[in-house]
């Protein structure tokens, strides 16, 4: 399985597994068989059950041109990385840095897709279905073309949009989530400064914990604690792994207290 070192936020780099390409294409191709569900859906609804004639145009960009064109970019927005054929194919999209990606992000990856867009000249050419499968087959060949050729297995958005695909784990647990179980009696909390960190450093601490105690090699954890201890001025005694789960059940209890 490939793998792809990446630099966290607190310069730590947490291994991850570059998805595979047929996991990729299994994701494609069920995401785009709901689209084509969708549209035969909603065509037979609009066409056959209510008797549209064509002056429904405007009616049938709004309830099918539209959710179809952001259906990814929503899915990926709402859904962490991860359209409806992603999280069956248990990958997801995250960024260069580790975390997950930033809005502007899923913005390029979506838009940098256009040459994909095969169901929306599948809706355009409807009576000319050799126009739209023909372009539909050159969109998702260019895709494939680009991810062979690119180390990372990166398509065009990925690229311009600094993201990769990744596998996720298989099976989650809670423990696999920066949540915690804090007890709320008598909890005291030793670095009040962790609500300063962003979710996804907190993310990041939770990734160099599991990485450290799957490897079970502390130098990452030695690395982000003194990154850390630098940022908050926040002085320690404890070992840096000891230091590291400390800051999450603070941040467990504040969090929950607010």
């Amino acid at each position: 399985m490939s793998t792809i070192e990446i630099g966290t936020p607190f310069n730590v780099d947490i291994d991850f597994e570059i998805a595979a390409f047929h996991k990729r294409l299994l994701a494609y191709c069920l995401d785009f068989a709901l689209l084509m569900l969708y549209l035969a859906g909603m065509m037979y609804l609009l066409f056959g059950g209510f008797k549209l004639g064509e002056s429904a145009t405007g009616l049938v960009l709004l309830v099918i041109f539209i959710p179809m064109l952001f259906f990814t970019f929503l899915c990926e927005l709402l859904l962490e990385g991860q359209t409806l054929g992603k999280k069956v194919a248990k990958i997801r999209v995250i960024s260069l840095d580790g975390g997950e990606p930033t809005m502007g992000q899923y913005i390029v990856r979506w838009f940098l897709r256009f040459y994909e867009w095969g169901f929306i000249v599948l809706l355009l050419f409807w009576s000319d279905g050799g126009t739209g499968f023909g372009a539909l087959f050159f969109g998702g060949l260019t895709s494939c073309v680009i991810i062979a050729v690119n180390k990372k297995s990166q398509r065009l958005g990925d690229i311009i949009g600094e993201t990769i695909v990744v596998n996720t784990t298989s099976k989650l647990t809670v423990d696999d989530t920066i949540f915690m179980h804090v007890p709320q009696e008598n909890y005291r909390v030793l670095f009040p400064e962790v609500l300063r960190l962003s979710d996804r450093d907190i993310n990041t601490i939770k990734s160099v914990l599991t990485q450290a105690q799957k490897n079970n090699s502390y130098d990452t954890c030695n690395k982000a604690a003194a990154k850390i201890q630098k940022i908050l001025n926040v002085p320690t005694d404890l070992y840096a792994n000891e230091f590291l789960e400390k800051l999450l059940e603070d941040y467990n209890y504040l969090a929950t207290r607010e």
